[in-house]
């Protein structure tokens, strides 16, 4: 399902909604292990794993970029800077023993790259649920290239209802 994307506090709010059958604590355990990280997001790593720990993300060129730790609440809550912007992880125990996992990303503006960034936290996602149920993506470029136009067509269409109302 593509993220619902809506005004909010001064910028842009995208957010994602995933029910999987796995508990809070091993949907935790892809958010928050480096072992389990790097197989949906190489570029991700856990510095610090707490409210103003770190996260980090590591370049081609073998720099890395901190990213603020802003919330952290064990199995619960885990929400970080993203560069100008920040992403949030929130999990749900279900009450058949899944588990919802909530995705919000806080865009302060939408540019050209913002289709970019949402189709590759789409993937991200549909990666760590194949993961959890076993299974491997063959291509993620493929399915990258199908959800940017998707995400492309949603901003389109969001900016252009904005500008009705203006």
């Amino acid at each position: 399902m593509i993220a619902d994307l809506q005004s909010a506090q001064g910028g842009y709010l995208a957010r994602y909604e995933r029910h999987w059958q796995q508990d809070v604590k091993e949907v935790w355990s892809w958010l928050t292990e480096n072992d389990k990280l790097t197989q949906w997001f190489p570029e991700l790593e856990v510095g610090e794993l707490r409210e103003g720990g770190l996260m980090r993300f590591n370049m081609p060129d073998g720099t890395a970029v901190p990213m603020d730790i802003l919330a952290y609440s064990q199995d619960q809550v885990l929400a970080f800077t993203w560069d100008k912007d920040r992403v949030r992880f929130e999990l749900h125990a279900e009450p058949d023993g899944g588990c919802l996992l909530v995705f919000s990303e806080y865009l302060h503006q939408i540019t050209e790259h913002t289709p970019r960034d949402l189709a590759g936290w789409h993937v991200c996602l549909d990666v760590i649920e194949a993961l959890l149920a076993g299974r491997t993506i063959a291509s993620r470029k493929e399915m990258w290239n199908g959800w940017y136009v998707k995400y492309k067509q949603l901003i389109d269409t969001f900016l252009t209802n904005q500008a009705s109302y203006i």
